[in-house]
């Protein structure tokens, strides 16, 4: 699971988001402090429970740690901590042998009667050998992890988030650029392949404002990805960034790519970014919050959900005292919680 975003500092991009918070009536800059997403978006009240059409996962981390707690007493910090708990969140398809757990998570799915949302996050040279180094040796492992993926989603209701990082790093130079010829196939040939399954939803990640502050850098990019045939793009995916700057960039990417709409990750933006941009604001940033829950209701035309695709507490790697990236850090899953809005 990834545990890095670039956090950009450049002239332009502050520029950008001041155009955009300001265009939606945002209260400041995601540079100087956001407003937390809570007041930036209208999502509903009833977003947790019978308004929420996606599948909550009984066996996370967080339920785990609120049923450790209760057995130990704890009761005050495992209340708090099921404002994660009770949420819905994307579930990352095993990097070796995805099949198990989303089997259990499209049963569990099915029998809820909900939309199962997953991630898939397993593109060979995976964070140019970063904090969530990995992913599939070769093109052809690939082609196989993928098609299991698909497989054992079969035509249960499921969102994908296909490849966080994996187009925005092709254009932030970060992947090498001998690599990207068969990395737009393979993400081309994976939208194809979920595609087939008749009710799945598949995003393409396009990174986030702060990250590529000029979205027009990624349609080309994207259009190679097969975002053309996907249903839309994802962004925020395990950043900080304010809603409404998510918004704006996404409306305008959206128009480079002929209207498709666009997921939102607000899994951790309730405070935004770490203010003064930082070159290590996106890794374990103190004083965050959980951002809007998860909810198809998003009153925005092009935003087709916000979603909890980062899972909330789970490290971005070893710094300011963290786990590896991906592992599971009830503290600071607790600070998200403690410092939610509702």
């Amino acid at each position: 699971m990834p545990g890095r975003r670039r956090i950009t500092t450049l002239t332009s991009l502050v520029s950008f988001v001041l155009l955009s918070l300001s265009a939606t009536a945002a209260c400041t800059s995601s540079g100087s402090g956001a407003a937390p997403a809570r007041t930036q978006a209208a999502a509903p009240a009833d977003a947790a429970d019978g308004g929420s059409p996606y599948w909550v996962d009984p066996q996370s981390d967080a339920a785990r740690q609120v049923e450790t707690w209760e057995a130990q007493g704890r009761n005050s910090d495992a209340q708090v901590l099921r404002r994660i708990a009770d949420q819905p969140m994307a579930l990352w398809g095993p990097g070796d042998d995805p099949g198990p757990e989303i089997r259990r998570a499209v049963e569990g799915a099915r029998a809820a009667r909900r939309t199962v949302v997953l991630a898939a996050y397993n593109i060979p040279y995976r964070d140019c050998g970063q904090h969530s180094a990995g992913g599939a040796p070769n093109a052809t492992a690939y082609r196989s992890w993928i098609g299991a993926f698909a497989d054992n989603i079969g035509d249960a209701k499921a969102i994908v988030v296909l490849e966080p990082d994996a187009v925005p790093h092709m254009v932030d130079g970060c992947t090498q650029a001998d690599h990207h010829e068969e990395r737009s196939r393979l993400l081309s040939e994976a939208v194809d392949r979920l595609k087939r399954n008749k009710n799945t939803k598949v995003y393409l990640d396009a990174g986030n404002p702060a990250w590529i502050p000029d979205p027009m850098k990624l349609v080309e990019p994207l259009f190679k990805a097969g975002i053309d045939r996907a249903d839309g793009f994802s962004l925020n995916v395990s950043n900080f960034q304010p809603d409404a700057a998510g918004r704006a960039y996404g409306a305008a990417l959206s128009k480079g790519t002929n209207g498709k709409h666009f997921v939102i990750d607000t899994s951790r933006n309730g405070e935004g970014p770490l203010p003064g941009g930082r070159q290590q604001a996106w890794c374990n940033p103190p004083g965050r919050a959980l951002g809007v829950r998860p909810t198809d209701r998003t009153g925005d035309p092009l935003v087709d959900a916000y979603l909890w695709i980062k899972r909330p507490g789970e490290s971005d790697g070893p710094c300011r005292g963290g786990p590896a990236a991906g592992r599971w850090w009830p503290d600071y899953a607790l600070g998200l919680a403690r410092r939610a809005r509702d």
